[in-house]
């Protein structure tokens, strides 16, 4: 079907089922879904629509954005960068006298000091400023969560994986991804308790994923966000 409000016109599907409110959903590739209770008017989905229609631009848009891939970073002023969930603007200071690059958070924008304007310099100072504050903000989600569990990790580690947030060895060694410092703190809280959880269960059984919903109930929202967001989350 297709509706037109606010000069926008969307496209959509019905699907009624047995369930007692209506729900939009959105794919990873844009389609929107409406679930509503047999017998539901058609007036009222289009009313529910309307209603969300903010909602469902904002997240269309997002899925638009997402099938088109990162777009190249160009490290000037203006552009920006994900810290904790949100996004800052950077700024790029030229000194040839500091004794090594590095970035700052100032509370409204990363400050990136570099010898030389150059891409790559710029790039590394980055990967160092996020795996910093990823080791630190995970050390103490850790410390956070430990009154849940009886065994402790005997070592954190830092990656630069591109295939997964974090991991968990049998010899209790915890990895993390430094792109998780970019991540809303629940959605790092998320991962950290992931593979604690793995502390006591290896694989990805019942048990685990009951120990993973006791501990943090919303995960499969967390999960969400990661799946629609992590392409965002590079320098």
């Amino acid at each position: 079907m297709i509706h037109t409000h606010s000069g926008e016109t969307i496209s959509f599907d019905i699907n009624y089922k047995k369930r007692t409110s209506m729900g939009i959903y959105i794919d990873l590739y844009g389609n929107i879904e409406v679930q509503a209770p047999k017998g539901t008017p058609v007036e009222c989905v289009l009313q529910l629509l309307e209603e969300k229609w903010d909602w469902i631009q904002q997240k269309s848009n997002e899925m638009k954005d997402r099938m088109l891939g990162p777009k190249k970073k160009v490290y000037d002023h203006g552009e920006s960068l994900l810290y904790l969930g949100n996004a800052y603007p950077i700024q790029i200071s030229q000194d040839i006298n500091i004794k090594q690059d590095h970035v700052v958070f100032e509370g409204d924008k990363l400050h990136i000091h570099v010898r030389q304007l150059e891409e790559e310099k710029i790039k590394q100072a980055l990967k160092r400023f996020y795996s910093r504050q990823c080791k630190a903000l995970v050390e103490k989600r850790i410390q956070s969560y430990q009154s849940n569990f009886k065994i402790k990790p005997r070592s954190i580690r830092i990656s630069d994986s591109n295939r997964t947030w974090g991991t968990c060895d049998s010899n209790l060694q915890l990895t993390f991804n430094w792109k998780l410092a970019m991540a809303p703190l629940k959605v790092i809280d998320y991962v950290v308790v992931h593979e604690m959880c793995h502390m006591v269960h290896l694989n990805h059984d019942r048990s685990f994923w009951r120990l993973v919903g006791k501990i943090i109930p919303d995960y499969k929202e967390l999960e969400n966000w990661l799946a629609l967001s992590s392409w965002k989350m590079t320098v």
